[in-house]
């Protein structure tokens, strides 16, 4: 058991970057809003979205290298526009998951302001990322993830012994404010598709501490790590329209009050010792997602500025962090009130950014920089390219919306 809970990794790292705000905050607010009546579009973004997030750890099983440096092999200029977007959407992201991460903690653990709480969690990041690097974090988010799994099935349990009966009817929406809602929903779910790309640059490290990983054990991995993303997901809404469908308040845009909205409806329903299980299932689940992608996206920066300029950065990785850590805590100070802002912001240009990502994946994995025996099937090919379609449609489908 030991050996084969060595040979995951990357796949624990992507449940861990994706079980965040996506789940915590959208998905319960969509079974609070919603009931179960959004469980169609949280099973469909999930389908819809496994291919381009599989095409990651495949093509950097096949090649040893990162989907960046694939990129790269495509055209200079397709690694130059996601060096933009990553650049334009990192600060907000990071900044939007720290929050809430900041807001659960000072509910959870005795109060005490947001700044104070947002850097001691920044800090305790970068103490991790800087002392351990990729084998602490291997090694800690099998923990996070699988704890938190437990955390949240054993909260879903308890809370359907506190309703009589569910309704399973599905609703689409046809108000502008209700189709903002679901593209947001559906933009961080199970997560941003550039999440495909750290997935990749994990995989090439997990790959340097265990060479004998086949691509075999990686695609197991990543399907762990996906389907466990997929069952919590689904837990969480489960929870909001178990527990909070029906109430007439309002969820808050302000970190903390919202951490205390959400503990305090769960024990309103379930009891004051039920607080504990679901303060360690939030608080995890944000804590997990902050680390990750504190460290994802200067990962990718640093690799991807080594790639445009073609020169080594031997203190590139550090430096995008620092920058990131920087700009996280300035918009936090400008922002600290607005966390239901920016989440609307980040997961919105995640859903509108999709397409890029899907197709740039897909050309890829089917091109002639993977090898041939590595490529997917073509029922996955037809697969992912009607998910293309579709993706490019719902997209259409909101920026019709707003004009």
């Amino acid at each position: 058991m030991k050996h084969f809970f060595q040979k995951l990794g990357p796949g624990f790292l992507f449940a861990g970057a994706a079980i965040g705000v996506s789940h915590l905050v959208q998905s319960t607010r969509a079974g609070a809003d919603f009931g179960f009546g959004l469980l169609w579009a949280l099973l469909l973004i999930n389908v819809l979205k496994y291919p381009f997030f599989e095409f990651g750890p495949r093509y950097a099983s096949a090649t040893g290298e990162s989907l960046l440096m694939g990129y790269e092999k495509m055209g200079r200029e397709v690694l130059v526009v996601y060096y933009i977007i990553t650049f334009a959407s990192m600060f907000t992201i990071q900044t939007a998951v720290t929050i809430v991460t900041a807001g659960i903690a000072s509910s959870l653990l005795g109060g005490g302001s947001m700044v104070v709480w947002t850097a001691v969690i920044t800090a305790v990041c970068f103490a991790i990322l800087m002392l351990g690097k990729y084998k602490a974090l291997d090694s800690l988010m099998k923990i996070i993830v699988i704890g938190l799994t437990i955390s949240t099935i054993a909260a879903v349990i308890l809370a359907t012994k506190t309703v009589n009966s569910v309704d399973f009817n599905q609703i689409i929406p046809k108000d502008a404010i209700s189709i903002g809602f679901l593209i947001a929903f559906m933009g961080w779910m199970p997560a941003p598709l550039d999440i495909s790309i750290w997935h990749s640059v994990w995989t090439v490290e997990k790959k340097k501490l265990d060479p004998s990983i086949t691509p075999k054990q990686s695609h197991f991995d990543f399907n762990v790590g996906y389907i466990v993303t997929t069952v919590l997901a689904f837990g969480f809404v489960s929870l909001g329209a178990l527990v909070m469908f029906g109430s007439d308040e309002s969820f808050s845009s302000n970190g903390t009050q919202f951490a205390n909205q959400l503990i305090s409806m769960y024990t309103n329903s379930l009891g004051d010792w039920a607080k504990i299980i679901i303060g360690i299932a939030a608080l995890t689940t944000m804590f997990s997602t902050t680390l990750t992608t504190l460290d994802a996206s200067p990962r990718v920066m640093h690799k991807t500025s080594e790639i445009i300029w073609n020169k080594a950065f031997k203190r590139g990785y550090l430096f995008w962090l620092l920058v990131l850590i920087a700009g996280t805590l300035s918009i936090f100070f400008f922002f600290i009130a607005e966390m239901g802002l920016l989440i609307k912001i980040a997961t919105i240009l995640s859903f509108l950014t999709a397409p890029f990502y899907a197709i740039i994946n897909f050309k890829l994995i089917f091109g002639k920089h993977t090898p041939r025996a590595s490529q997917p099937s073509n029922y996955m090919k037809y697969y992912s390219g009607f998910s293309i379609v579709i993706l490019i449609a719902f997209s259409l489908w909101y920026l019709s919306t707003l004009f």
